[in-house]
């Protein structure tokens, strides 16, 4: 048996994934065990290892297309110029999923109450980013071979979204502070993007044990860990002026259970930037 996976192998593994994909936008349920088994029954003597694997790598391209992508899949991006093709040419078809994907990526949010934080900070993944920005610091969606669509940036203008996650990190600082003994700086913790206007560069201002500033900005969605970002040239340049004190919260997987990770410092300390986007991914 040949390696290679025939275009019929191709798209009958791509449409597998976009229907899994749908159904967990619309907040149905679904077993990818049971949806692998049946799969292999359609493909020339692959294993179950090789559909996940594959699976991997169209996560990778619905990220570069702009979309988001199975839960629990860490993306890959070795993929062969003619699964890009198959993910894009479906798409273009998949009317389900595009209104499961708008629906989700527009849907209003609200902040969770969470008595102990202790388990939402995880390692940040291996990163890379690539940005893109209008004169005025905000992304434009701009059509990307044959998709026109990019619904990750609707999901970044998403204000009841982004409003949520602040909050979520208002009540995050204060408990992380309380529990370290330092009630009176929990006191002075601010959203200043409420308090003093959102063009300051950062969200909340906090406060490290010491009494030193922590200067937050926050980003925030409700896919996955390896989901791109956006950022202004506001933000990328506050981040490097005020590097000492400013830390970017990515926020994650909000609907479902909140985990978040921080990047301290200048963002291009951290990530490869691309002057044109201001799109931050992480594969």
């Amino acid at each position: 048996m040949s390696d290679a996976w025939s275009r019929l192998e191709v798209e009958a593994t791509v449409a597998d994934y976009l229907h899994m994909l749908t159904l967990e936008l619309a907040g149905q349920t679904y077993n990818k065990s049971t949806y692998r088994r049946a799969l292999l029954r359609k493909l020339n003597s692959r294993t179950e290892a090789a559909i996940e694997l594959k699976h991997q790598n169209i996560c990778a391209i619905m990220i570069e297309l702009g979309c988001p992508y199975i839960s629990g899949y860490k993306p890959r991006r070795n993929y062969q110029g003619l699964l890009f093709e198959i993910v894009a040419d479906q798409l273009k078809a998949a009317a389900p999923f595009d209104r499961a994907a708008l629906a989700a990526v527009e849907l209003p949010a609200a902040t969770p109450i969470i008595e102990d934080f202790s388990n939402i900070n995880v390692d940040p993944p291996a990163m890379a980013v690539i940005a893109s920005d209008s004169a005025k610091g905000a992304y434009t969606p701009q059509p990307k071979r044959g998709i026109t669509r990019d619904y990750l940036a609707r999901e970044a203008h998403n204000q009841a979204l982004g409003k949520a996650g602040e909050d979520f990190i208002l009540q995050y600082e204060r408990w992380r502070l309380i529990r370290s003994g330092k009630e009176s700086l929990a006191d002075k913790v601010e959203h200043v993007s409420q308090t003093q206007g959102d063009g300051l560069g950062y969200d909340i201002l906090s406060y490290e044990t010491s009494g030193k500033e922590r200067l937050i900005e926050v980003k925030t969605t409700s896919f996955g860990k390896e989901t791109p970002f956006f950022i202004t040239q506001n933000e990328l340049a506050f981040s490097k002026a005020q590097a000492e004190i400013f830390q970017l919260y990515r926020v994650f997987e909000f609907r479902k259970e909140p985990k978040m990770f921080a990047l301290s410092g200048a963002v291009n300390a951290h990530c490869l930037l691309d002057p044109i986007t201001y799109r931050a991914r992480f594969s």
